[in-house]
């Protein structure tokens, strides 16, 4: 991870596709925990730190993630992003060219718990959740395309899912549909500018995180 912003109340960080954000049956040290750290060493301080998580990123996923320094920072950006007073912008790179160059898409996802997936259909379902995002594609390269995503909702891998259902997966996602994997189990989605209204100081916070290294993400002619 890297920090990239910082103050009293909240801190932002670009993690990298291999880290989770919380504890899971991995037992892998997750983000929370070495955000902990990174505190705890910065400011020399004794005993518990506090990080609270307030939104996560899928493991395979790189990008910014917003941790709560304070408790008072915690409650009222859980509060934002359950009212998606937090603007997410993504980035993604997918094989397939959409038939339309932007568009909004609009579906009902199902969750499977035991498959960890979800399911995308055109019409309402029993106990499914309408998902909408925005897409616009952006950019091109010999072999890939690369689309920015707007998320109207908060759902269980909804861009990864909704994308799929349009013919466009993301490049190494297995689970939804591409080919073949990345090298280093990535998938090829970054969370890539986060907007949303300091919970305390009241200051619009705008911050785009640096792309992931290396020629594929670097390589694209923007449209």
């Amino acid at each position: 991870m890297t920090v990239v912003y910082e103050d009293n109340h909240i801190i932002v960080v670009n993690k990298t596709a291999s880290e989770i954000v919380q504890g899971d049956k991995t037992g892998d040290t997750p983000l929370s925990e070495t955000v902990k750290e990174y505190l705890k060493v910065k400011y020399n301080k004794p005993g518990n730190v506090f990080c609270g998580v307030t939104h996560r990123l899928d493991r395979p996923v790189s990008g910014l993630v917003v941790f709560a320094k304070t408790s008072k920072a915690l409650a009222r950006l859980n509060d934002m992003f359950r009212l998606g007073e937090v603007k997410k912008t993504y980035w993604a790179i997918v094989k397939d060219r959409p038939k339309e160059l932007e568009g909004e898409l609009t579906h009902w996802m199902v969750r499977n718990e035991k498959q960890n997936k979800s399911y995308a259909y055109d019409k309402e379902r029993p106990n499914s959740k309408k998902a909408i995002l925005r897409y616009k594609l952006i950019g091109h390269s010999q072999n890939y395309h690369l689309l920015e995503v707007d998320l109207q909702t908060g759902r269980h891998h909804q861009i990864r899912c909704q994308l799929a259902k349009m013919g466009c997966p993301i490049k190494g996602d297995l689970k939804y549909g591409s080919p073949r994997s990345n090298p280093d189990g990535s998938i090829c989605l970054h969370a890539r500018r986060v907007t949303f209204v300091h919970p305390v100081s009241k200051e619009v916070i705008d911050i785009t995180a640096p792309l992931p290294p290396g020629n594929l993400w670097n390589g694209f002619d923007m449209d």
